[in-house]
């Protein structure tokens, strides 16, 4: 199989589609965070979660500054990194969509009352350890204080589309 040329170039503004192409070139999964607003849950969809440290565990997203609901984050000393299997992909949409989506049959509240979903591949329910600028981007580290997993296909994200890997 011959494979085609690398495109080479200088990321500037003038060719942020280009960048932003080529980050889609890396598979993420979906995710959801949730956290208590001052009306009750507020949510948003996110692919830039990672693991960061297991002593302490350390998890992180970086939320855009232009979304609406920024501010709900960068304040929220609790919240939920729910990750998202192939079914709720339906769910990962309404979220994008609008922050106030989910349902109280979509959720239960934790300790710290933070809204969380049910039947999520994995939940990290987390306390605020640091927030960092990150240009456009703040990327929030979160202490995991409980987490919960289950079986299933996750829902992955690449190319600027959902993808499913069918695992299990």
């Amino acid at each position: 199989m011959q494979m085609a040329k690398p495109t080479s170039f200088v990321p500037d503004p003038a060719n942020g589609r280009m960048l932003r192409d080529a980050f889609g070139r890396f598979a993420t999964g979906v995710t959801i965070v949730t956290a208590k607003g001052p009306e009750g849950c507020v949510a948003i969809t996110a692919n830039s979660f990672s693991s960061v440290s297991m002593e302490p565990p350390l998890v992180l997203w970086s939320p855009a500054r232009s979304s609406s609901r920024f501010q709900h984050f960068a304040g929220a000393t609790h919240y939920a990194i729910h990750v998202l299997s192939a079914e709720q992909e339906a769910l990962a949409f309404a979220v994008a969509r609008s922050a106030t989506a989910l349902t109280e049959g979509d959720l239960d509240v934790n300790a710290e009352g933070v809204p969380v979903l049910k039947h999520c591949l994995a939940r990290f329910e987390c306390s605020r350890h640091a927030l960092h600028d990150a240009g456009d981007h703040a990327i929030v580290v979160g202490e995991v204080l409980r987490a919960e997993m289950r079986e299933g296909d996750p829902l992955a994200f690449f190319g600027g589309k959902i993808a499913r890997l069918n695992i299990n």
